[in-house]
């Protein structure tokens, strides 16, 4: 009869054990707060990296009239803040010319700027497969590319894009 006693108990004693050591740990501390960048702060980045020397090489292909006058129209409605206007502009850009690397960077810039990382990367990529592989397009696919991975916490594969922008850059010609 002893043994059936000390039976019962046991859970009971259990359970007050778990509580106890229940009480005794203490919370995780808070991970460290990650700096939030807005879209708009992930273009100015981008914008920055194209840079502006004058010493380089800057080629500009001739232009469809009608989509020069579409990516003039996206230009305005960022400037008037309204990036869904400019997509739309830019998409209707792309049917008529859906290889220009100019046309393909300005829309993955209005992508990042929409917060649509996976569409910002995959557009830059493209433009940069289909572009010029040095000077400031290049510079501007790269950071395109390194602002949507970092957006999507991925550090290490931004990383390796954040490299791929010194290849970019080419010496420039000294004037005299």
């Amino acid at each position: 009869m002893a043994g059936m006693q000390a039976f019962p108990r046991f859970p009971a004693a259990a359970a007050a054990c778990l509580l106890l050591a229940a009480c005794g740990t203490t919370p995780a501390p808070p991970a460290p707060a990650v700096p939030e960048v807005t879209p708009a702060q992930r273009l100015a980045a981008v914008q920055a990296a194209a840079g502006a020397a004058d010493t380089e090489l800057d080629v500009q292909p001739l232009r469809d009239p009608q989509v020069a006058d579409l990516r003039e129209r996206a230009a305005a409605a960022l400037a008037a803040g309204q990036a869904e206007a400019a997509a739309e502009a830019l998409n209707q850009a792309l049917l008529a010319t859906p290889d220009d690397p100019a046309v393909l960077q300005e829309r993955a810039e209005v992508a990042l700027l929409q917060g649509q990382y996976d569409r910002a990367e995959t557009l830059a990529r493209r433009a940069y497969d289909l572009g010029s592989r040095v000077g400031p397009m290049c510079r501007r696919h790269w950071a395109t590319i390194e602002q949507s991975r970092l957006a999507r916490g991925q550090a290490e594969n931004a990383a390796s894009a954040r490299a791929q922008l010194a290849a970019c850059t080419v010496p420039g010609v000294q004037r005299f």
